[in-house]
């Protein structure tokens, strides 16, 4: 994630009207935008969980066309049973994460520009990154399914969908904070130790992906599978989960104990992760229960988003009000 400088102004400019107020003299987005902020980002995570009830109930191609559902037809047709019902269930949140991801970049674009001297380039930055995204995902759902749900793809298509939770869980902290230069808040040795609890993190849910894709839950049973051995794999992807769990507490110890920035989230990281091991757990040694699996999804995507936050709570804005 880019922590790229914002520039500040010595005095607040003026607005020209009521979108935008200052706190601080720091520009506050619009609550239309907060607004939809947040929208994008719960969208995203429900997008996930709705994605695993395709793969996990065998729905990835209840729909086997796109983008219409069949040959025929946009939506569903009774004769295709719960199935279609699922996919396309699945596909119309797709319309309101694609609306919410041009209303987010329109006002922060419209925001950075009309401030002229207090700028939010970070925020016009990251939402034309979680727009570029969401077009993306688009795309390549339809390839998917014009591949009859190739594992590969499809462990692409989630591990975007986990970029987009996490973008937009870090547009939800830039948005809060004030639009200046940011400064580490915490020891250096912190951080650097922040950064490789990160790259555990991020390959325990690499791995993660290949498993999903080498096991029974893969979307359909005649789907084309990764090519790898799931029972390996199941343990291949404990031990980095094991290894970012010991780094994860250290982390937590070291910031509650030194009272740091991060500290609340390095807790809510720390709950989060042993809950995701919990159900890990359960479902490896409960034969791969589909809703279980779901759970081990979700949670995927709310860890990934609390280390995110975590890792950007490492620095604050470094500007005194005027």
């Amino acid at each position: 994630m880019s922590d790229a400088s914002s520039s500040t102004a010595t005095s607040a400019p003026r607005t020209g009207g009521t979108d935008f107020g200052f706190v601080g003299g720091a520009a506050r987005p619009s609550g239309l935008l907060r607004f939809s902020a947040w929208a994008s980002f719960v969208l995203n995570v429900i997008i996930i969980g709705t994605g695993g009830a395709v793969r996990l109930t065998g729905s990835g191609l209840g729909c086997s066309e796109w983008p219409l559902c069949t040959p025929e037809s946009l939506t569903p047709t009774p004769e295709m049973g719960i199935h279609g019902l699922i996919e396309f269930g699945n596909r119309t949140i797709s319309g309101p994460i694609l609306l919410f991801a041009v209303l987010v970049v329109v006002l922060s674009w419209r925001l950075h520009l009309k401030l002229q001297r207090v700028l939010r380039r970070d925020l016009a930055v990251l939402s034309t990154l979680v727009l570029g995204l969401v077009l993306l995902q688009a795309v390549v759902g339809g390839v998917i399914v014009w591949l009859h749900l190739n594992a590969n793809l499809v462990g692409f298509h989630y591990v975007v969908s986990l970029l987009l939770v996490c973008l937009t869980a870090a547009y939800l902290v830039r948005m809060y904070e004030a639009p200046a230069p940011r400064e580490l808040a915490v020891p250096r040795p912190f951080a650097i130790l922040t950064h490789i609890t990160t790259l555990a993190m991020a390959m325990t849910i690499f791995v993660g992906v290949l498993t999903t894709g080498a096991g029974p839950h893969s979307g359909d049973e005649n789907v084309v599978r990764d090519g790898f051995d799931a029972t390996l794999l199941a343990h291949i992807h404990a031990w980095p989960g094991y290894i970012a769990l010991a780094l994860t507490l250290a982390v937590t110890v070291w910031a509650v104990a030194a009272k740091l920035r991060p500290a609340r989230w390095t807790l809510a990281l720390l709950l989060a992760l042993l809950v995701q091991i919990g159900v890990g757990v359960y479902q490896a040694r409960s034969g791969l229960p589909p809703l279980a699996v779901g759970v081990h999804m979700v949670l995927a995507s709310l860890t990934a988003a609390a280390m995110t936050v975590t890792v950007l709570r490492l620095k604050r804005p470094a500007v005194a009000a005027e």
